[in-house]
């Protein structure tokens, strides 16, 4: 027996994460924050000033929690496999949504916003794909993508100046370039994870 009383040569059991807990709430609530967003658009019909704002405040909260809900489940040992499942969801239902919307009020071009969706849906499978052969960490590029993605969707809702509504579609552009670019680094080191496996050797 080891002096904590389990048998000689066991470990001792790892107390099961509660899949209620504070970074899954975090995550149930963006989730939760999608369809008001969509309403306040819908009602500003991206023309009322008012409307617009609370839009974009709406936004910013629900983008907030994808930040701290990762911190916390981290900081805390709080990750779940309902976690790891429904974060990313969560996340691409926001941002998704927000570029449906930018674009079906034209300010946003139809064709960014499917390169994006089509790149943010296939890096969320390639991640699924090689789950159990290990875990991808984020890369500062994947980092800058989302802040950029978020700030060019915060531009566009904000009711600027023209002359400052005129940035958005530069910062756009950014986003878009840094999206495709880590998106095809995050393909090839998906790969480089899987080869091992699939090929036996180490």
């Amino acid at each position: 027996m080891s002096e904590s009383g389990a048998p000689a040569g066991t470990r001792p059991a790892v107390p099961a994460v509660p899949v209620v807990n504070a970074a899954n709430a975090l995550t149930g609530l963006r989730m939760v924050l999608v369809p008001v967003f969509v309403a306040f658009v819908v009602v500003s019909e991206m023309t009322h000033p008012g409307w617009r704002i609370a839009a974009c405040l709406t936004f910013v909260v629900a983008s907030a929690t994808d930040l701290v809900d990762g911190w916390i489940a981290r900081r805390y040992a709080l990750v779940t496999s309902f976690g790891k499942v429904a974060d990313p969801i969560a996340d691409k239902a926001l941002t998704g949504t927000a570029l449906v919307l930018l674009s079906w009020y034209d300010l946003v071009p139809w064709w960014v916003t499917g390169l994006i969706l089509v790149r943010e849906l296939g890096i969320t499978l390639v991640r699924f794909w090689v789950l159990r052969h290990g875990v991808i960490a984020a890369s500062g590029g994947g980092k800058v993508k989302t802040a950029l993605q978020i700030t060019a969707i915060v531009w566009y809702l904000l009711p600027l100046p023209t002359v400052l509504a005129a940035v958005a579609p530069w910062v756009m552009g950014a986003a878009l370039f840094v999206t495709v670019a880590t998106g095809g680094d995050y393909l090839v080191r998906a790969l480089r994870l899987r080869r091992p496996s699939a090929g036996g050797q180490p």
